[in-house]
Formats: C-alpha cells, structure tokens, sequence
C-alpha cells in the first residue's frame, strides 16, 4: 500500500494553508504554518511573488492530492475515470474521493485526521455491509453501511474521537448505532464538499 511517509506540516506550508493532517495540532498554536506562514527551504521566504497560470493550477491539484492522502499516480487514474463518466468531471472526482473508505471513516469522526482513519482501515477495525475491508480506496455505494468492528468500538481513541471531535457530518452520511456505524444515504454533491479546492483548476491542468 502505497502512502506519503515524510512530514505532512511541510506539506501545508508548502500549500500555503492548513490541509488539516496532523488532527488537533493543526488547530493549536503548535502548527508549524501559524510560526512560519511561507514555504519550506532554503528560499521558502523568496516564494511570495504572483505565479503563472500553471502554477495555480498545479498547487490546486497538489492540494487535494494531498488533502486526501493520494499519490500522483493513483490521482491521475481517478482524474481519468471522472472525465469519463457524466457530468462535471471536477464534482465526480471530488465525489470519487469523498467515497474513498478512509474518507467516510474520517468524516463519521471515528479519526481525528484521514492518515489516522486510513490506519484503521489497514488494521481492519472497519466492516462495510458486515464485511472487514482493508483497503483505504475502497468505495462505497448508496445504501452501504461502515461500522466499526466491536473490538474498535471499544478502543479508547475511537471513544475520545467520537466524544471530543466537533466536526459536523456530511448530510450524505447518516449516523448509526450511537455512533458506531454510518449510512450512505445518497452520493455526495458539491455544496456537501467542505474541501477548499477549485477543482477546475485541476480540470484544466490535465486537459492539457
């Protein structure tokens, strides 16, 4: 299973906004991007200037490729499946990432960050239909329901996630089981899609 392993703060000061994958050390003081609000290395400070066109539509897809965990490859696989199905290709691939397993397990607040829900899908702590799934890219259809498997429900970090974690749930997503499962009730529509990324820009990008 192919990931990014580095360190995930100089991605967001790369980006130059707050990706949110640290959890709640993005929401503290301790953010790296609150002391140092620019790029990291030797000439982070020097890149403040206007880009090209390029450019722009280059971080856009940097951004939500890593926002939600993807690799290059993998990115541009699902980029080419969204352009072929109907509709606006930048929603479906935006509705093909918010589908990914790691993601629902993310946004049911059973992990404070979607490394740490893809984590517990790798560890199979998550069913889907009664079944346990391993893999982080699986994605699931209207009408599946996610749970956690009975000995994650009782794990003390997935109590203190469901617990501490204020984070609303999308509307395409239906709670269960006092927390402990969630229902797909429809596929996600852009105005549900909280990610601050202008997936046209990504559109553009590769339709080059």
């Amino acid at each position: 299973m192919a990931r990014y392993v580095g360190p995930v703060c100089r991605l967001c000061r790369r980006e130059k906004v707050k990706l949110f994958l640290k959890g709640p050390k993005c929401e503290s003081a301790q953010c790296p991007i609150e002391r140092r609000p620019y790029p990291p290395g030797e000439h982070g400070r020097d890149r403040t200037r206007q880009g090209s066109e390029y450019l722009a539509q280059l971080r856009e897809k940097q951004k939500a490729r890593r926002i939600y965990g993807v690799l290059e490859k993998q990115f541009r696989s699902l980029y080419e499946e969204a352009s072929h199905r109907p509709g606006v290709t930048g929603e479906n691939l935006l509705r093909m990432l918010e589908t990914r397993l790691d993601n629902v397990v993310f946004r049911a607040r059973w992990g404070t960050s979607r490394s740490q829900a893809r984590q517990f899908v790798s560890h199979g702590l998550v069913r889907v239909n009664g079944h346990r799934v391993t893999i982080a890219s699986f994605r699931v259809r209207v009408g599946d329901l996610v749970a956690l498997s009975e000995s994650a429900a009782e794990l003390i970090t997935v109590r203190q996630n469901l617990d501490l974690i204020d984070r609303p749930i999308p509307g395409w997503l239906e709670v269960e089981e006092g927390g402990n499962a969630i229902r797909v009730r429809a596929l996600p529509e852009r105005e549900q899609i909280d990610t601050q990324v202008r997936e046209q820009l990504i559109v553009e990008l590769y339709s080059k």
